[in-house]
């Protein structure tokens, strides 16, 4: 979802997911046979893969199979806040939400969107959250321990992917800025930076590979502040899966996909723009500010349409809104954002 680098991957999209049933009823029927999920992924047999040289018995048997069981589940389900409408468009699949996925960290060469059978050795929990930089005090707070204490709420959100991809998600979490006011920066700090857990061992791409982990973000203080923003705990009513970025991520619906950081682990103000992880990787073709606008081409691409996912067998072609359908919310933000159509620019 989130780590996104190269042309359209909607085209060749992997073949449709079982329903949750289905997978549940055949992991029941192995274990009475006494085999665990030794096996079951298809396509492989005992012993190593050629994702990671990891057993078949450590692959989970479905999207949904990944949700860390020692999660925190106090506050699930969460009471939806309607204050952010989805009218136009229906709630995307949860299988189809699960399961086509970008984390550069699990695979970034092959079937991109195929994360989930990848994330059996990533153990989220427990995890910690560092704050430093431009603060009252460096801090380090447990995720499980934050997510208990927060008043968990869930918002739906049109998602786009800087690939002209898109669902409809309803995630669970809270605002971003509640958490910032807990960090305490300085009146100074004018940007904030995200870090992502960075797991070599856990993670089977995440070393040796075409990129450097950990993966990184930024943001604008003002960005950051503002209502939109969300860190996302969970996804229908239930906490997220490792795919969809487990314990916590970002949820910033006006921006492109690769802004929302994965799994962050890390937090820094600072006072000046900071470096980010695709703009450092392609300057020419992801900017700082990557907010959706059908006006401003990808250079390989257009950005005026978007492949809308509703289901793993069903997908529309819908045209993309400026700021992803949330100009009332943040248009105020950015007073230069191209309103009519340019010839292919960086951001």
């Amino acid at each position: 979802m989130a780590h996104i680098h190269l042309p359209p991957g909607w085209q060749g999209r992997e073949q449709d997911a079982p329903d949750r049933s289905t997978y549940e009823n055949r992991r029941t029927f192995i274990k009475k046979l006494g085999m665990g999920t030794v096996g079951l992924a298809a396509g492989t047999s005992l012993g190593c893969t050629s994702d990671g040289g990891r057993s078949a018995a450590d692959d989970p048997t479905g999207p949904l199979d990944t949700i860390p069981a020692n999660a925190p589940r106090e506050g699930y389900p969460a009471a939806r806040n309607n204050a952010y409408p989805v009218p136009e468009r229906e709630t995307s699949s949860r299988l189809i939400t699960s399961s086509y996925n970008n984390y550069y960290e699990f695979k970034h060469r092959g079937d991109l969107k195929k994360v989930w059978p990848l994330t059996g050795d990533y153990d989220p929990f427990p995890m910690t959250l560092a704050v430093g930089g431009l603060v009252e005090e460096e801090q380090t707070f447990d995720v499980a321990q934050i997510i208990r204490s927060m008043a968990l709420e869930e918002r739906l959100y049109r998602f786009r992917c800087v690939e002209a991809w898109s669902l409809t998600v309803p995630w669970t979490g809270f605002p971003l800025r509640d958490l910032i006011d807990r960090c305490k920066p300085l009146s100074r700090a004018t940007h904030v930076r995200f870090f992502s857990v960075n797991r070599p061992k856990q993670m089977p791409a995440a070393t040796g590979g075409y990129y450097e982990f950990p993966y990184y973000e930024g943001l604008r203080m003002d960005e950051a502040m503002n209502e939109l923003a969300f860190v996302a705990t969970g996804v229908y009513g239930e906490p997220l899966p490792k795919q969809n970025g487990s314990p916590l991520r970002l949820v910033l619906p006006w921006k492109y996909g690769y802004k929302n950081a994965k799994a962050i682990d890390r937090i820094a103000f600072v006072d000046e723009e900071p470096p980010t992880f695709w703009n450092d990787e392609a300057p020419s073709e992801y900017g700082f500010l990557s907010n959706v606008n059908p006006n401003v081409p990808h250079p390989r691409w257009s950005q005026a349409q978007e492949e809308f996912l509703v289901d793993e067998d069903t997908k529309r072609e819908v045209d993309t809104q400026i700021f992803n359908g949330y100009d009332e919310w943040v248009a105020d933000l950015y007073p230069e954002e191209p309103r009519f159509p340019t010839q292919p620019m960086a951001r």
